[in-house]
């Protein structure tokens, strides 16, 4: 079916090529398109038997006089997967129109195939996604999900790791044409899953059942950046879940959520694997952290120095002498920012269990920072 809003686009970008007024008109011989908005809705008798006998037709002057609602001109029926759709009419003389005929309807044929394509693009990319996002949330399969499964050609019943890409410093929405290009990267079949999730983050879901190493995957993320960056100036991130049966794949998207969220500041690839301290923040509240700050080292807050000078001991591996020489400041002034540090968070970094409480703290002051930029 033609619908206005495309109709009203091919009369625009045909009009481009040639000064003539321009119609198209449903199969039922309405005009749905006009260069002349009075005609838009009226009957027109040339197109409706052009549609009808799926061939051109030449409007004469003589026409004018016996056909409803026509110009002279030339009406050309429009094809698409050898039906026709619709009926676009030139206005003017015929022999001075009749030469554009051919280049005029090929070009409307063209846009409408575009334009088709783009809507299945477009319905494949959100049926998908939201099918996607069903199945990392789901705990039971019912007959519904396993239908749209089969719709979209998804194998559910393989072993998958979950990987979430992010990108960075997007200044607008991605294009159709962009996202097409990037789900072309990976391979699209019923073994390998590629989603959407907004428009800054993409899901997807590898076929692990072949024993995918965590190298090929790296290798793989990593040519994938290099593409992004070349093609769109685009920097993108990843955290990467472990492999997981198909009705634990939820777990597998939480592993990758958490690891995006610990690296994503880094610009790095994360593997959920390689997580230790931080495998537990997910499971912490705001609020616990919030507090847990507070009465560690909020004493601190607004002790700049104090503050750098206790992260950097952390990044210094607790080494004094490392950390005086990065600050550029004495032994002395070190030895005496610390032991302020101490009177007034009752935490000295030379106990342990004080070490390691003053270290949490700071981890989530830097979680804290990170989300409220």
């Amino acid at each position: 079916m033609l619908l206005p809003e495309l109709a009203e686009k091919i009369v625009k970008e045909v009009q481009k090529l040639i000064g003539e007024d321009i119609i198209v008109v449903n199969t039922e011989g309405h005009i749905i398109a006009s260069t002349d908005p009075v005609r838009v809705g009226t009957f027109h008798e040339g197109a409706l038997l052009a549609s009808q006998k799926k061939r051109k037709r030449i409007i004469t002057e003589e026409d004018q006089l016996k056909l409803e609602g026509v110009k002279a001109g030339i009406n050309f029926p429009i094809f698409f997967q050898n039906d026709v759709i619709g009926v676009i009419g030139i206005t003017g003389e015929p022999k001075k129109v009749t030469p554009f005929g051919e280049i005029i309807l090929k070009m409307t044929e063209l846009l409408i195939s575009e334009n088709y394509y783009a809507e299945q693009f477009d319905w494949h990319t959100r049926a998908v996604e939201s099918f996607v996002m069903d199945w990392v949330q789901a705990k039971e399969w019912d007959e519904t999900f396993q239908n749209r499964a089969k719709l979209l050609s998804i194998d559910i019943e393989v072993k998958r790791a979950v990987v979430i890409i992010e990108f960075l410093g997007l200044n607008s929405p991605l294009s159709r044409d962009s996202w097409s290009s990037i789900f072309n990267r990976f391979k699209q079949n019923t073994k390998e899953v590629v989603a959407r999730s907004g428009n800054e983050r993409m899901v997807l879901l590898i076929n692990c059942s072949n024993g995918s190493s965590r190298a090929s995957i790296e290798k793989r993320l990593m040519q994938f950046f290099n593409f992004l960056t070349n093609n769109f100036e685009i920097i993108a991130v990843a955290g990467v879940g472990q492999a997981a049966e198909p009705h634990d794949i939820r777990i597998s998207y939480r592993q990758a959520e958490r690891s995006l969220k610990i690296k994503k500041a880094t610009g790095n690839i994360t593997f959920d694997e390689d997580l230790t301290l931080e495998m537990i923040f997910e499971e912490i509240s705001p609020k616990t952290k919030s507090d847990f700050i507070s009465r560690t080292i909020g004493p601190l807050l607004k002790e700049v120095d104090l503050l750098e000078t206790l992260n950097e001991l952390f990044k210094q591996n607790h080494s004094l002498k490392n950390t005086s020489n990065k600050l550029h400041i004495h032994i002395n002034t070190l030895h005496y920012r610390l032991k302020k540090a101490e009177e007034l968070t009752q935490l000295s970094p030379n106990n342990i269990h004080d070490l390691l409480t003053m270290y949490l703290a700071f981890l989530f002051l830097d979680e804290q920072t990170k989300i409220n930029k």
